[in-house]
């Protein structure tokens, strides 16, 4: 092994280099660096075990086009260690030793063909989101030498592929990284600026799926996703605010706060605080932490908590008072919210993002949306109607009004 070769690992993935587990996984957003990564490893293995046995899988492999073996020549190329390799037109040999790096697809392969690959040290599953049950049923006993491991790269799609329902619960013998461009020094500026288009261009959900390494989502079943954007901004001295809504919990359910705005028809969210277990008396000098100014302001917050209410107010944030509620509040809340032009979430607010991403309508069995919501991810958006119901609430008159002149 070269005495002075140096490759810098971004710290995502240092779990993954300490890890002698047999399953290796790091998924993620577009830009994460798993496959840049998981070259580098492999050749650093190599270099350390002149006789390594390496097969690089995909679920359909066509042509050797669209397999990791250009990637791979690139790392080999860039650190300058053709010596130690021999590239050829379907495989790599390593010179120093027996040790191979080989490219198949699993569509490729039976029961009794797969079979080749039993003294195989390593298998890495690139795009591993398209790997079958059949596939992944297959491949895990047949790479079966002591020591050996099987690692997986992918971009998400659904939460019931088989490789993400396997990696579901942790595991001694796995170890998993989640990384997004945001965790990868290396990302190229390229990159960094077609991430920034595609967030002021592409739906809420979308942006979340290719960026984030959220699961795709049926968009026609949320609540406000289609309504947000994430944006940096800086409130102006025009903007009519703040706003301040709260809402309790404790255990299973967060104590939840936000600070925001309105202008030119849309709605601003500049704050947040989101808290599980949060004491009573910790509950104002959380929100003066997090959302600033609060002391300050109005706040409205859930009234099925007057004692709550009295002590926060009697504690920190003297105006703080109960939110008028009644049958069909939400509904009402959430018509205001849709009405507007735009719902832009400061990129801080990471739970907001969250929310807004799984806030969403009951569906029947077949998958179809319901008219009616889920009362779950939904502590934020309470927060936020709390904060509007005074807007809320003269949306309503205005709609009256017009029932009453036009029928």
């Amino acid at each position: 092994m070269p005495k002075t070769l140096r490759m810098t690992t971004p710290k995502a993935f240092a779990p993954l280099l300490k890890s002698d587990a047999r399953y290796l996984a790091a998924k993620g957003g577009r830009g994460g660096g798993k496959s840049h990564f998981y070259a580098e490893h492999l050749i650093r293995r190599c270099l350390q075990n002149p006789n390594l046995k390496v097969v690089c899988i995909r679920e359909i492999q066509k042509s050797l086009r669209f397999s990791v073996k250009s990637l791979i020549e690139q790392k080999i190329n860039r650190y300058e260690l053709g010596k130690y390799f021999d590239i050829k037109t379907t495989e790599i040999r390593l010179t120093r030793g027996a040790g191979i790096i080989i490219f198949q697809g699993m569509q490729d392969h039976t029961a009794d063909s797969i079979k080749s690959l039993e003294d195989f040290d390593i298998a890495w599953v690139e795009e591993a989101q398209n790997l079958s049950d059949r596939s992944l049923t297959l491949l895990r006993p047949t790479i079966r030498k002591d020591g050996s491991q099987i690692w997986f790269s992918w971009n998400p799609e659904y939460d019931d592929d088989p490789v993400d329902v396997f990696f579901q619960s942790e595991s001694d013998d796995s170890t998993q990284v989640i990384v997004n461009i945001d965790r990868n020094p290396f990302a190229s500026e390229v990159l960094l600026k077609e991430m920034e288009r595609d967030r002021s261009t592409l739906d809420f959900d979308r942006f979340a799926w290719i960026w984030r390494g959220d699961y795709k989502r049926n968009s026609k079943d949320q609540v406000l996703a289609e309504k947000c954007e994430v944006t940096e901004f800086m409130p102006a001295d025009n903007w009519d605010g703040p706003y301040y809504g709260g809402d309790w919990g404790f255990s299973a359910d967060p104590t939840a706060g936000v600070k925001l705005w309105m202008y030119d028809d849309a709605a601003w969210i500049e704050y947040e605080s989101y808290e599980h277990h949060l004491e009573m008396e910790k509950i104002a000098p959380q929100w003066i932490k997090d959302l600033p100014g609060i002391e300050k302001h109005v706040v409205r917050a859930d009234s099925s908590r007057p004692d709550t209410i009295s002590y926060v107010r009697r504690h920190g944030i003297p105006q703080i008072k109960g939110c008028e509620k009644g049958k069909g509040s939400v509904e009402d809340g959430i018509e205001y919210l849709r009405s507007l032009k735009r719902i832009y979430i400061h990129p801080r607010c990471q739970w907001m993002q969250h929310e807004a991403r799984k806030y969403r309508y009951q569906t029947n069995r077949a998958g179809d949306p319901l008219t009616k919501i889920e009362d779950a991810n939904n502590h934020l958006w309470d927060s936020v109607r709390y904060a509007f119901q005074p807007l809320i609430k003269a949306n309503q008159t205005s709609l009256e009004s017009l029932k009453v002149l036009y029928g």
